[in-house]
């Protein structure tokens, strides 16, 4: 039991190097090599756990998909309930994490846009082909909104998620200081409940 707890700690400390050096120098120039010289450990260490590089970006893709994940879900069931409140919540939880994780953000991008499978399918494409669980989270919420008549009922949930989900990363690059994040939260928000009232 100690065993596998080291080897997922060293698994972890192995994905974290990666989510650096991927928000530093970007995927084309990541190496095994440079992900472990910044995890200070040798490249051989990598290669214990992660079949090849392509393995440990799938893995780091999966760590930061359940990261986000995570950490919003964890906001959401400390919310209020309500669809109200809980997109509120959803806005705002989606909005603290990227103003929190700007080198996940960036690693994140960096393997969806320039990754690619054996066969040579862009991560991207995957991306578009799979349910995303952000926007399940966020679609069940508009749904729970319109069954109770919180929100309108003359909306598609699947799309107005997209339109949200789509605003809200519309801000992760941006360079932006806690009172620019309040402000957009704050507009997103009121936008958000105009549309389903």
């Amino acid at each position: 039991m100690a065993e596998s707890f080291i080897a997922e700690a060293r698994r972890e400390q192995i994905i974290q190097a990666c989510i650096r050096t991927l928000s530093e120098i970007g995927y084309n120039k990541v190496s095994l090599t440079k992900i472990a010289k910044k995890a200070k450990i040798s490249t051989g260490l990598i290669s214990y756990h992660f079949a090849d590089k392509a393995d440990l970006i799938h893995h780091t893709l999966m760590y930061l998909v359940a990261d986000q994940l995570h950490y919003i879900s964890e906001c959401l069931a400390a919310a209020k309930k309500g669809a109200t409140e809980q997109l509120k919540a959803f806005i705002e939880a989606s909005l603290a994490y990227q103003a929190t994780h700007y080198e996940n953000n960036i690693a994140m991008i960096e393997i969806v846009f320039n990754a690619q499978t054996e066969d040579g399918t862009p991560f991207y494409l995957l991306a578009a082909k799979e349910a995303d669980g952000l926007e399940l989270l966020l679609t069940e919420i508009l749904i729970a909104g319109k069954n109770k008549k919180e929100f309108a009922t003359d909306f598609d949930p699947a799309l107005v998620a997209t339109i949200i989900q789509g605003a809200i990363g519309e801000i992760m690059l941006k360079n932006c200081d806690h009172e620019q994040y309040e402000t957009y939260k704050n507009e997103l928000t009121r936008m958000a409940l105009k549309m389903l009232a």
